[in-house]
């Protein structure tokens, strides 16, 4: 498995690719990415759904 050193912390390839899939899931939201003792060890993402007012959604 390849990893990619940032300073001092190294990330799994793997890793990585699923923080791009996520990304390139959002249209309006966040990502949020948790990490303890450097390593990555959650990904939360957020997205926004608004409907202007006086548009039906039936």
């Amino acid at each position: 498995m390849e990893t990619y050193r940032t300073g001092q912390a190294a990330i799994p390839e793997d890793v990585l690719e699923e923080i791009k899939q996520q990304l390139a899931l959002i249209q309006f939201g966040s990502l949020e990415i948790q990490i303890h003792n450097g390593q990555v060890v959650q990904i939360e993402r957020r997205e926004k759904r608004r409907w202007e007012k006086g548009v039906s959604t039936k």
